[in-house]
Parts: C-alpha cells; structure tokens; sequence
C-alpha cells in the first residue's frame, strides 16, 4: 500500500485522510481524522467470485469503541463491547446505501468494510467521517469501485443551513440532513426534520452539492498519490444465448404482470410462466453438465420482468396494478382493535398489513443508554420497536431476533413520530410502540409510521401532529434522461425500480427522509419533484387517518398508570430519598407507588390508585417545601421543654411553640396544655437566620377581652435541649 495524505479546511474544520502507515494487509485503509474525531476505514475483497450467489456479498461494519470516548462499560460483568448498538447499525447502513450502487453489475467477489471509531471528540459525529473514508479506503485499493463518493451533514439555525453541524447544533436546530453522492448526483439520503417543507429540503440538499465535490476532489487527489490499478474479477452476468432464448417468452410475462388482480393471483401466474421456462431452457442445455442453466435461466428472467415493467412505466405510464403513477393502494385503520394494551392500531396499505401497539411506563421504565456517544443523555423515553416476521410474505423463516433491516425500518419509523411527542414536563411518561408486520408487499416501514400515530392516539397521547408516511419509486432511463416518478411503490416496483425514497410527515411538512438508489446517482430537480408528489399522497393517507381518529382520546386506557409531576429544589431531592434510600422506599412500601426522580428535581409518581398517589405526592410536597411565616399547620407534639413544645409541622420540619405562645393567659407548665402526641393548631411567627420555625397557637385562638395576659419576654433558650437542635436547625443541615 503506497503511502498518501491529504487534508483540507471544510466548514472551517480541518479534515485530512492518510493511507499507508496502518492495516496494510487490508486492500485499502485510510486514517481520517476530523478535530479530534478520528476514524479508520479498511475494505478487503476476496480473491474469487462466490459461486451460485445471485446478489453481490457486500458486508459493512461500523465498530464503536467506548475506549474512543474514555467510556468503560457500565455492565459489572461485561466491559467488553458486545453486539453493535443500534447507532451503529444505523451508521453502518449509512455507509452500505452510499458505496452499493457503484459496484459493478455482476460483481460476485465479498467486499466487506469495516469503520472502526478510534476517538470521538464531543463535537464531530464520526458516521459522516465514516462514509468518506470507506469510499477513500475502496478508491485507492484495487477493488473495482466507480467511486468515489462523499457525504456532509447539513442542519439548520436561525433559518440558515449549516454544514456538518455538531451534537450541540443539532439539539436546537430543525433539520439533521445526511447526504451521500458525487456532487452533480445523491445516492442517498437520510434526515429527520421538525416539519420542514418540501421546499426547504430540497434547498438543503443544493446546499450540500457543492461541498460534496470538495470532498471528492480531495479522494481524488489522495488516488494519484497513493491509488492502486482496479483488478478484474469475473463477473456473474445471465448468458447472452440464455436472455435471447427467454425473450421468446416476453408475451407469457407480461400478461402474467400486467392486470388489475392480488399479489397473490400475479405470484402464482409469473411462477407458472417461470418454471416453463426453466423446464424448456434445461431440456436446451440437458447436453451441457458444466454450465449452471438454472442459474442463467433465473438471472434472465429477472433481466426480462426488470425491461418489462420499465418499459411499461416510461412508455405507457402503466403500473402492473394498473394504478396512475401518482395514486396510492387503497388504504385502510383501524383503532383500538387489541383490549388489554394502552393503546393500538391496524393499518392496511394494499397486501401491506401493520399492527402497532403503545405501552406507556413511567420514567424508570426509559431505556438506559450506554454507548459510545451518549455524553449527556443516558436515557431514552421514546422507543419504537419493528418485528418482521417470515409470514408476513408468505415465507418459512427462523425468528432470530432482529436484524439489521429490522433495526433500521424501527428506526425511521420511530425518527418520523418522534417530533410530535409532547415533553416529558407535559406528558412524564416512556413510550414503547412495536409494529407487527403481519403482511408486506412493500413500504412496511412507512405503515409502522402511520400505525404508531393511530395507536399512540389511540392510547390519549397529546401529540403535536398526525403523521403519515409513504415510498416513493423512480424508473430512470440515465441514457435518455427520461424518468417516472411512482407514488406507493408495490414490492415488484422496488425491486424492478432504481429508487426506495420514504417520506414521512405532518400537513405542515416533513418529518423524515430515507432514500437509496440503484442507480449511479439521481439529480436534485427528480428529488424534488418525487417530495412533491410524496406530500400528495402523504395528505391522501392523512386524510383516511383522520376519518378513523381525528384526535387523541381525552381519557387514556383505564389500564395505563396515571402519573402525576411535582417540581422540587434539586437540592432537596436528598430529603426525599434518605440515606441509603430509607425515605423513598417508606412512601412506596405506604403507598404501594413509583416513584421516578431527575437530577432537574422533576418528581414522576406514578400509581393507577388516586389516593395513593396523592398521599404520596403530599408526603414529597412536605418533605421538600420551603416553610414560610404566616402558614397555618395542624401539627403533631413530639416533644416537651420547659420552656416549650417541639411541634412537627411536615415530616423533617419542626418548630418550637415556646411556653408564652401556648395561650393568652399566664402557663404555668407545658404540659398544662399539651401532651406529646397531641395535635396542635400552630402559625408559623418567625423563621431566624439559623432556620430555626418559632411557632405561636395562642394568635389562632380568640384575644380574651380583659382578664390576664402572658405578656412574657419571648427568650429562645440556647445550650443542649434547646430549638438549636430541633429538626430543621442547622444541626441537621436546615432542613425546613
């Protein structure tokens, strides 16, 4: 591996890639490095094509390291990383949907990347460095890659875009806009935004062009000084012999295709027409033993559905559902379909069927993160779950927890919703929906999105907005320029198609962006036009969403817990808790409630039994209120001096009612009037500078008319035994 570097400014952040010094038996390796944020990105390829494989093997790995932000594990027992997060999934989806589309066709030898995070520095994410060094570390090797391509963040403040934004950034802005491409054309896209329109996104993404081609000038650059001579590996393409043999069938697959009929009548009919096919292509080559006709035959048929189904589009703007280019499958909701969850929601879009539940918990219930760039944030309230099961297309499949797919459709859907849910000052609840595929043909992602608003409405959550979501397609002719835009792609469109671009959003604008292509790259004028006709059909769905909920339910399920807030001193929360939890744990063993604190001083408790739950509350609201002079307590005797009685006002707070303050007559002893135990009307008279209650019954009784009155020089006595040492004096931290 030769040895090269570049760097360059870009936002005013120095950025540099390097090769040759570090895993040089890797095909490519490049050190990027961004601030402090530091990144190295290695890609091997085997030395064969695998055989009988019918898609390219490209695997990426995006491996955090805790060590790179001075993290130890949090687990007692593990401290070595485990499975990746789901950040890095996501981070390694990124990466995977940008460099797949410039592989060549019928490439079939494994690739696989792997971005290893070495320092991470606060301020820059390393996922965009990631992408740009991987397509470094495959343009200088000798891996055939029609590369290379870039990626900048774009975010927006004060309503001017801002490239590669930092965490803080990105915390108060309203867009988080990923883009991968060349500079003229985007492979992908990726975003969430707080109801941005379409206009503005489309303005974001013309903002990231330019600095896009900066960044692959500088690959570019690093290629001369260090780039290898790309090899030639075989490639596995269907014969030219076995295609020409195939199209004599044409006529056969089109009418299989083409018709107003269920997916399951067009499946059965193409399956018939493709095992004729292949009964007459291997009585053809039965002659042959070496040449793998079935493979060819498969390969072919793909070739021809795939011209078919393009050709239709462009040329008669025919989908095989017989459907216009910019109207969706019908759609269908219902709510509150399962009784026992908080909340629930089927939705239907064509064969696509998801059932999404909500579980609302109190804030012990958050998820506790612990990765590697979780700085600030250890927990999360809002959690969004997608299972895909093998039933759902009709498939024997072994559930094996889920995989990376599963992780990222959860994660657009729960990115898309996630803008509309009230804080958690106003809603203190976790959040947990799951959406259950129970039929796919397509945009699964995308009903999980429409389902989570229907079931969290469903379950009374006041959320902001009604967000739908729906999947853009494209059939593009790169040699004409001509290119269809498809509102609702079906299965067969995705895969026969060069785009899958998932829109989500309110009426007032976009939520969430997903795209990747299969083509070399789209231009942003198709972009824009696709999230225009995406906001027609998103308004479509709204719409048959309203007409089944138009608003959130005013009363949650009985089943939820209620949750109530109170917002104490921070520095109180010691008062509340107790050494070694002693207090807390009473008011829940008396109450039988949770109870939820935040360093913030915000108190979450949470029970399905009213009066628990305010015996609670009132037993907190004691514990941690601030005593003021003039307030009026019925409070409790507990102890007795000659020179007066220690009354307890709150749990924590006492006070002293000397001997004089017990009546308007002369006392001659305490207990004359009081016993320990004994109630006592008190009002609050004065608080010292010690913090120290003196408290007075006799101003609550009646001013006797003549006869005598106490008229005794008020003398707080000092010295063991006295108010010094009450409860609430600064012997005992000025609790009151």
């Amino acid at each position: 591996m030769k040895k090269g570097k570049i760097e360059s400014d870009l936002a005013g952040k120095r950025i540099s890639f390097e090769t040759g010094d570090l895993a040089m038996q890797a095909n490519g390796a490049i050190l990027a490095k961004l601030g402090d944020t530091v990144v190295l990105a290695t890609a091997v390829m085997s030395k064969k094509l695998r055989e009988g494989m019918d898609y390219f093997p490209l695997l990426v790995d995006y491996e955090e390291r805790l060590y790179a932000a001075g993290k130890i594990k949090g687990s007692r027992f593990i401290k070595r990383e485990g499975r990746a997060t789901d950040e890095a999934i996501l981070s390694g989806r990124l990466i995977d949907r940008s460099i797949r589309p410039l592989f060549p066709e019928g490439m079939r030898n494994d690739v696989q990347v792997v971005a290893t995070i070495l320092s991470v520095d606060e301020i820059n994410d390393p996922d965009i460095l990631a992408i740009n060094a991987a397509s470094a570390a495959l343009a200088i090797s000798n891996i055939p890659f029609e590369g290379p391509i870039a990626a900048v963040r774009v975010g927006r403040a004060e309503g001017k875009f801002v490239l590669n934004t930092d965490y803080a950034q990105r915390k108060i802005g309203d867009l988080d806009l990923v883009v991968s491409g060349t500079g003229e054309h985007v492979l992908m896209v990726e975003a969430g935004a707080k109801q941005v329109t379409e206009e503005d996104m489309t303005a974001a993404i013309k903002f990231a062009m330019p600095h896009l081609a900066t960044l692959i000038k500088l690959q570019n650059d690093l290629v001369k000084q260090a780039g290898e001579t790309k090899a030639e590996v075989a490639r596995l393409l269907a014969d030219e012999e076995v295609i020409a043999r195939v199209e004599k069938f044409k006529d056969k697959v089109e009418k299989a295709l083409f018709g107003n009929f269920p997916k399951e009548v067009r499946e059965a009919q193409f399956d018939a027409v493709a095992a004729e096919i292949n009964t007459a292509l291997t009585e053809a080559y039965q002659d042959k033993s070496d040449f793998n006709v079935g493979l060819h035959t498969k390969l072919a048929i793909e070739k021809l559905t795939k011209k078919i189904i393009r050709t239709h589009i462009l040329d008669k703007e025919e989908r095989v559902d017989q459907r216009k280019l910019n109207i969706t499958r019908p759609v269908s909701a219902q709510v509150g379909v399962l009784p026992r969850t908080h909340g629930s929601a089927l939705f239907n879009r064509g064969e696509t069927q998801v059932l999404t539940t909500v579980t609302l918990g109190s804030s012990g219930d958050a998820q506790i993160l612990d990765g590697m760039e979780d700085f600030e944030e250890t927990t999360k309230r809002y959690i969004h779950h997608y299972n895909f099961p093998g039933f759902s297309v009709g498939e024997v499949a072994p559930i094996r927890g889920p995989g990376r797919r599963e992780v990222g459709h959860g994660a657009l859907a729960e990115r898309a919703v996630e803008v509309v849910i009230p804080e958690k000052e106003k809603f203190p609840y976790t959040l947990r929906l799951v959406s259950e595929v129970l039929g796919s043909n397509g945009s699964t992602s995308m009903a999980s999105t429409c389902g989570s608003t229907l079931a969290l409405m469903d379950a009374g959550v006041p959320i902001e907005a009604m967000i739908g979501g729906v999947a853009m397609g494209l059939v593009l002719d790169t040699a004409s320029g001509k290119f269809k835009v498809l509102t609702d792609i079906a299965g067969i469109e995705d895969a026969n198609g060069d785009m899958d671009f998932k829109v989500t959003g309110s009426e007032k604008g976009i939520t969430a962006l997903q795209m990747d292509v299969k083509t070399k790259g789209l231009t942003v004028d198709i972009l824009d036009q696709a999230l225009k006709q995406a906001k027609d059909g998103r308004m479509h769905i709204l719409g048959v969403m309203k007409s089944t909920i138009s608003a959130p339910r005013a009363e949650m399920s009985p089943l939820a817990p209620r949750i109530e807030t109170l917002q104490i001193n921070p520095e109180k929360i010691r008062d509340v808790i107790g050494t070694g939890g002693k207090i807390i744990n009473k008011i829940i063993a008396e109450t039988g409630v949770k109870i939820d604190i935040e360093d913030s001083g915000l108190v979450m408790v949470a029970s399905n039994n009213a009066e628990a739950m305010k015996k609670a509350l009132d037993i907190i609201y004691n514990l941690t209120r601030e005593i003021k002079v003039g307030e009026v307590f019925k409070g409790k005797v507990n102890r007795i001096m000659d020179f007066g009685a220690f009354v307890e006002l709150t749990p924590g707070h006492d006070g002293l009612c000397h001997i004089s303050e017990l009546a308007w007559h002369r006392v001659g002893s305490v207990e004359d009037v009081v016993k320990i135990g004994d109630e006592l009307d008190v009002k609050v008279i004065e608080i010292d500078h010690m913090g120290r209650i003196n408290l007075s019954h006799k101003i609550l009784l009646p001013r006797p008319e003549g006869g005598s009155i106490d008229e005794r020089p008020y003398d707080r006595p000092h010295g063991n035994g006295n108010g010094g040492a009450h409860r609430g004096g600064p012997r005992f931290g000025g609790r009151h």
